[in-house]
Formats: structure tokens, C-alpha cells, sequence
């Protein structure tokens, strides 16, 4: 399965939002670097622009204005043109240092919000993690 045979794509960290629990995504992430004093005026100074181009651009989700548990994933099937516009951003978190993953799905969970180019989708904020299954691998058997 090709990565175009996604519906939706999202950036995201390491590091869980405590509303979600789940990922943050790349927005909070380079402005949590930019809160820290991690990144350099000039790439502050990127970001804000690249912040405000989606501003502009991209419609903010109500739920995600009222903090509601969601996460937003960027449709693949229309969505070039914010990708292209999100990848100086991407390059800002490899320049500190701060690891990402570019993460496809079709199983975003309930979607409560859909615009042209984005979704938004309920999380429970339940974080599951599961016991270590034994072996798989032929060696062991």
C-alpha cells in the first residue's frame, strides 16, 4: 500500500498532548520549542510565518478552539499544497533536533470536524499500553 492510498497524513511527536493523549502534532511542537527558547530568533521568526500562512490559509477547527480531545490530520487526496507549506516547519524540528514522524492512517478515529483540506477526529484520551507478547520468531520455537 502506497502512502497516496491514505486518506489522511499527520506530523507528529513523541511527546503526548495531556488533553489527547496522544501525539502532538507539528504546530504545538515548534511552538513549544519556540516557548523554550530552544530555537533561534530568525527560525522563530520562520515559524510565526509559516504558522501564520495556515492561519490564512486553513480553516481552525471549532473543537480545536475550545481544547475539545481532538487530533487534525491533513487529507491526502487535496492537501499538496499544505504540505508543501508545512515542510520548512518540518525542517525547523530536524534542525533542534526533535524527532517527528509523518504518520498515514484511514482509521483517525470519530471525525467531529471536516473541511477542505483537514479533519478532526475525538480521541478518548485513553492511552493503552499492553503486556510484552512472547516470541515470534522462529529461533524461539
Amino acid at each position: 500500500m502506497g502512502k497516496m492510498d491514505f486518506k489522511y497524513v499527520r506530523i507528529q511527536g513523541k511527546e503526548l498532548a495531556k488533553n489527547t493523549m496522544y501525539a502532538k502534532g507539528i504546530f504545538s511542537m515548534c511552538w513549544q520549542l519556540i516557548q523554550d527558547d530552544v530555537m533561534e530568533q530568525e527560525d522563530a521568526d520562520l515559524f510565526r510565518e509559516i504558522d501564520g500562512w495556515f492561519a490564512e490559509h486553513l480553516p481552525w477547527p471549532p473543537p480545536c478552539k475550545n481544547q475539545e480531545p481532538v487530533v487534525c490530520w491533513f487529507k491526502t487526496d487535496n492537501s499538496e499544497e499544505m504540505l508543501k507549506m508545512i515542510r520548512p516547519a518540518m525542517w525547523l524540528l530536524e534542525r533542534y533536533n526533535h524527532p517527528f514522524y509523518v504518520v498515514y492512517t484511514n482509521f483517525p478515529g470519530e471525525i467531529v470536524y471536516e473541511d477542505q483540506y483537514q479533519i478532526a477526529a475525538k480521541t478518548d484520551g485513553y492511552l493503552q499500553i499492553d503486556e510484552l507478547q512472547s516470541s515470534w520468531s522462529p529461533e524461539d520455537a
